[in-house]
């Protein structure tokens, strides 16, 4: 039984797609119809499985249809894809998928995550790049010596920061950037590197669950609600400053633990490997020079770029990729890089992530074999008709869990908003309660099981740092175990008010 190793990422996706495969054939396909909104026709299109029709985009269109959505949320571009029309499924005939629909899942879903696998290859050559400068190390040892005895002050600045993000943005997949740049920090501060990891990931993953301002989940959540965003706000800000809070403590009191025994590190078999992955590059530079302070000025501004970017300019995964590609350019310029050295660093950089992006296109496959087999959409419909007769309090539970439980097949937030909101929405005015109760519900129960969803980001950000899911799983459970219950208490209370 010693023999006996955890499974990596890549084979706990691979399994999960084997599963998922088995239960295209056992449950029914089927199908709602979808409503998309032409901008350059200026009308809408209803796609259903035998036929498509062009519709009038005016509100008696929308109000024919059930859907409670003002005409301007298409109009304006707040609503983007294509939503489920309510009271429209259809079982299909039955789509099973075999054993070469499996076989072909993970290529179809590399296909279909290139731009997110592009960024996370240009970020390697990038981290390559500044790595072999030397900038970073004198960079660390620097900052190293300002925290010594205030260490924990990393703690609540790096999950405070990750968390701004995730509530005003979305801040998700452009984590995967942060773990190879902040883990040697939290190395050199005699933290183990779970809290590093926990700190980024948990601080993206409470930040976007608390979603206020998000257009990526709160505000096109409301949208296809048929609710103002700022309905409701006051309580997800009450929930993100107080989710934060409980996890910068619990992060605190591990790494003092950590600091104080090492040895009561849930990774501490894995340290010096840890360690030697992280410090592999030169450190004998410990000061800095005029082109190492340029050289840490570009590489920082990248980031600032990117999210002024994605924040102000509507940028995305293309414009977020080339500015990491310009901004290694111009570090091997600053520092005097040969042309064939920068080639190689940079390649070799981008290979050291290139098991990151395999795992993030193998579990987009998953989700390929789920469209494919036309369950999605029948998970969808028989979750909405487990509420009706309830009771607010347990409306509310029980639909922050049936919204964890849809997140394991439609892991994209904003894609979980536009095909349930107008099915689970009106579900609301039949118990009773505000339609923001949904939208919590929808934020909350994706946010929490998106700590432990292996078809999440979780498997792609662990394998950064080549730490096993069942390291993490012991290190995360408690929290997660107190906030789903801090979660569900805040929840009843809500739907009573």
């Amino acid at each position: 039984m010693k023999n006996l190793k955890f499974p990596s990422a890549q084979t706990i996706l691979l399994i999960i797609a084997g599963l998922v495969t088995l239960l295209t054939w056992l449950i029914p396909a089927g199908k709602y119809d979808t409503l998309g909104y032409d901008k350059e026709a200026n009308s809408f299109t209803r796609i259903g499985m035998d036929n498509t029709e062009t519709l009038s985009a005016t509100q008696e269109s929308l109000d024919a249809l059930a859907i409670n959505i003002p005409l301007e949320k298409f109009t304006n571009g707040d609503i983007y894809k294509p939503i489920n029309i309510p009271n429209t499924y259809k079982q299909l005939e039955a789509k099973p998928q075999g054993f070469f629909d499996f076989v072909k899942s993970p290529v179809k879903g590399i296909i279909e995550a290139a731009d997110i696998i592009f960024l996370v290859l240009i970020i390697g050559g990038l981290i390559g790049v500044i790595n072999s400068t030397g900038a970073f190390d004198a960079g660390i040892s620097w900052l190293a010596d300002v925290l010594k005895g205030r260490e924990f002050i990393l703690i609540i600045l790096v999950t405070t920061l990750v968390a701004a993000g995730g509530t005003t943005f979305g801040f998700a997949e452009e984590t995967i950037a942060f773990f190879p740049i902040l883990i040697p920090v939290f190395l050199a501060a005699k933290y183990d590197a779970m809290v590093g990891i926990a700190c980024i990931f948990l601080g993206s993953s409470i930040g976007t669950m608390c979603s206020t301002i998000n257009p990526f989940s709160t505000i096109i959540a409301s949208d296809a609600a048929g609710i103002s965003w700022t309905t409701g706000v006051w309580g997800r800000f009450f929930m993100l400053v107080a989710c934060t809070t409980i996890a910068i403590i619990y992060i605190i009191r591990y790494g003092k633990r950590v600091q104080n025994d090492p040895t009561k590190s849930v990774i501490y078999d894995q340290q010096q490997q840890i360690v030697a992955l992280f410090t592999q590059s030169t450190t004998k530079i410990v000061t800095f020079t005029t082109r190492l302070r340029l050289s840490l000025f570009v590489f920082t501004l990248c980031f600032i770029v990117m999210i002024y970017g994605v924040v102000s300019l509507e940028w995305w995964f293309v414009e977020m990729t080339a500015t990491f590609l310009v901004g290694a350019i111009l570090i091997g310029v600053i520092a005097n890089i040969k042309e064939s050295d920068f080639i190689d660093t940079f390649v070799k950089g981008a290979g050291d992530l290139l098991g990151v992006a395999l795992i993030i296109g193998i579990a987009r496959g998953v989700t390929v074999i789920m469209a494919d087999g036309l369950i999605s959409d029948t998970l969808l419909y028989y979750a909405s008709s487990v509420t009706e007769g309830m009771n607010k309090g347990l409306f509310a539970t029980v639909m922050t869990t049936l919204y964890a439980g849809l997140s394991f097949f439609i892991p994209s937030s904003s894609g979980m908003a536009v095909l349930t909101m107008p099915i689970m929405s009106p579900l609301a005015d039949s118990v009773g309660v505000g339609r923001e109760i949904v939208v919590n519900a929808y934020q909350y129960g994706m946010g929490l099981f998106y700590f432990i969803n292996p078809t999440g980001l979780i498997l792609a950000s662990l394998a950064v740092v080549k730490v096993g899911f069942n390291k993490w799983l012991k290190f995360v459970m408690p929290l997660f175990i107190i906030l789903i219950v801090f979660t569900l208490v805040v929840m009843t209370v809500l739907s009573y008010m």
